[in-house]
């Protein structure tokens, strides 16, 4: 089992339009609400490309409830009301704008230890876990990371998909798994990385000090992994359009599933092929936390993977 955790859920909303402008009214062809965040879109992600996994994080009953009409879950009910995410979805050309409400504040002053406790008690079945999203208010930046570190301590691959002082606690973790954007990147190294060898020299200095690998997405662009073995960057030849909502999540749960089944050391420049499909593939769903397992098998092998040169093997 993959035990995703998601500390700020979301009903997200999708509203499609023909084409929306700023300051004008819209008639809305259709809307959707579905239970969300990014932990419970992994495992939305993870269910379909066959992998079991459970959900656990903060919640209302009202959200517990629905989940688990959906997936396996086991929430600590520690927020008042659970907040949504809106996305306008242009049919005109794809394209599509994200309204995302900050969320309530944590109202149980156990919960972090609750959630923690749950957790751990769960490690001895699991062969994976994420950590990802954002924080509720009342809860500690240093949760993902202690939450982490007790897990890679008991031998389960963990990524953190985190951000802010949340992620800068997590890269202190050895043997933990990051998958920050482009912005989350330059946040944590204080670089600018543009090029993949840039996004390979603001990584390394994690990596030497103890990260098992840093997975860079970079939308339209591909994605880098570097890690003490190497470094790859994976593109796909044209970039499709759609929705980008979600290809993050369908990404990191692309890597957890390779992670949870490799018993050494994976490949990681088919972790990455992988990790690029998958997230092509939620592309071209107009919801966050779907696939079209279709266009992930015909976009794999058209993926194009480059080896990365590392400061270490050009040096004279």
């Amino acid at each position: 089992m993959i035990l995703t955790v998601t500390m700020n859920p979301a009903y997200d909303m999708t509203y499609r339009v023909e084409h929306f402008e700023r300051g004008q009214a819209h008639r809305v062809r259709s809307v959707e609400q579905r239970i969300g965040g990014k932990g419970i879109n992994v495992t939305r992600v993870l269910n379909q490309i066959g992998k079991y996994a459970r959900a656990t994080g903060f919640s209302d009953h009202a959200f517990a409830a629905a989940a688990e009409l959906e997936m396996p879950v086991d929430f600590v009910h520690a927020l008042p009301w659970v907040r949504r995410t809106v996305v306008i979805s242009e049919s005109s050309d794809g394209t599509a704008t994200a309204l995302w409400e900050p969320g309530a504040r944590v109202s149980n002053p156990h919960a972090a230890e609750q959630l923690s406790v749950r957790v751990s008690g769960m490690l001895p079945d699991i062969n994976g876990l994420v950590i990802s999203g954002s924080l509720p208010g009342g809860i500690a930046h240093g949760l993902p990371a202690d939450i982490a570190r007790t897990a890679i301590a008991a031998g389960v691959p963990t990524i953190c998909d985190v951000d802010g002082e949340a992620l800068r606690l997590a890269a202190q973790v050895p043997g933990i798994v990051l998958m920050p954007n482009t912005e989350e990147l330059e946040r944590l190294t204080g670089r600018v990385p543009v090029t993949p060898d840039e996004v390979v020299t603001a990584a390394l200095p994690l990596i030497e000090r103890g990260v098992r690998a840093i997975i860079a997405t970079r939308g339209a662009e591909g994605m880098v992994v570097v890690t003490a073995d190497g470094a790859w960057s994976a593109a796909l030849p044209e970039p499709l359009a759609g929705n980008p909502t979600g290809a993050g999540d369908s990404a990191t749960a692309a890597v957890i599933a390779a992670l949870s089944d490799a018993k050494d050391t994976p490949d990681w420049s088919d972790v990455l092929v992988d990790a690029v499909a998958t997230s092509a593939a939620a592309v071209v769903i107009p919801v966050a936390g779907e696939i079209d397992r279709r266009v992930r098998t015909q976009i794999a092998p058209t993926v194009i993977v480059e080896r990365l040169a590392t400061p270490q093997e050009t040096a004279p």
